[in-house]
């Protein structure tokens, strides 16, 4: 653990659930009618205008940057139908999926989907009391699913803090440590870039961008060394 305060701790990891929470559900859900109205009170709330955590990483202002720049435009129907048909290209795919969102395709040569990653993150979900929304039907490795993962072990960091339970506390920064090094961590970096070099929308430029800021940060904070060719 760091030598940094009680409060420190406070700030960062409910920095981290924030951040990690809200780019693990953009990336995870495709933009319905629905995604459009929270979408908008972000806007409103201009949630863009800073980020909770790593906000000195050149990476998080350039990503900030680019999402106050989409955010000026306005939510009009255009920009909307912009988005989804972004997400589509990117993450799902018509012939071929640009930036596939799940870590197994990354890990073998025919990039297949529920390979042994899926498996072991489902059983890292399952140590902490949660399960993939689609299980089964879904890749639990799904980038999103990883990014909400993160959120709650901080989510649960915070609980320890406030209980005083230091045993705890250690014990999830220490699963957070394992998780990121196993899993998101090889293969993250890597995903940002297909994300940055081919989206057509400031929307996800900007949240891929703003993602290799958070990452960045927290492989500092974990003593975890990790690049975007990495590989398991």
């Amino acid at each position: 653990m760091a030598k940094t305060s009680r409060i420190d701790w406070q700030e960062t990891l409910t920095g981290e659930m924030l951040l990690m929470k809200m780019v693990g559900r953009i990336f995870y859900t495709y933009p319905t009618a629905d995604e459009r109205t929270w979408l908008q009170s972000l806007i409103d709330q201009e949630i863009f205008a800073e980020a909770p955590f790593a906000a000195e990483k050149e990476e998080t202002k350039a990503g900030l940057k680019l999402l106050q720049n989409w955010a000026e435009q306005g939510l009009s129907n255009e920009v909307f139908k912009s988005l989804q048909a972004d997400y589509t290209r990117l993450f799902i795919g018509l012939d071929v999926v640009i930036a596939a969102p799940w870590e197994s395709v990354y890990f073998n040569e025919e990039r297949l989907t529920f390979q042994e990653q899926t498996l072991e993150v489902r059983n890292w979900y399952r140590r902490f009391g949660l399960e993939a929304e689609r299980i089964y039907r879904e890749p639990d490795d799904h980038i999103g699913l990883e990014l909400l993962f993160l959120s709650h072990l901080a989510t649960l960091g915070i609980q320890a803090l406030n209980e005083q339970d230091n045993a705890r506390f250690d014990e999830l920064w220490g699963a957070q440590r394992e998780f990121y090094q196993q899993h998101l961590g090889a293969w993250a970096l890597k995903w940002c870039d297909l994300v940055e070099g081919n989206a057509r929308t400031d929307f996800y430029k900007g949240l891929a961008t703003l993602t290799r800021g958070a990452l960045s940060e927290l492989s500092e904070l974990l003593d975890v060394k990790f690049s975007k060719d990495a590989t398991h």
